[in-house]
């Protein structure tokens, strides 16, 4: 990232102040906000669990779509 001075002549302070706020304001943006459901890693989704095809009528069938075997 670059940042250019586009008018004045701010002092090393200044400009530390600056980036310190603009950090800040990124850091901000790119964190959940509190209370947000957290991502999913994909080695927990259940989808990747069941059987892609789908198993045959019987009286197990219900279960066999989730834990194939």
């Amino acid at each position: 990232m670059t940042i250019k001075v586009v008018r004045g002549n701010p002092t090393p302070e200044e400009l530390a102040a600056a980036l310190a706020v603009v950090r800040a304001r990124a850091a901000a943006a790119a964190t959940p906000p509190p209370g947000a459901p957290a991502s999913r890693d994909s080695w927990s989704d259940p989808s990747r669990i069941a059987s892609h095809r789908l198993p045959q009528p019987g009286p197990a069938a219900w279960g066999r779509t989730y834990w194939p075997g």
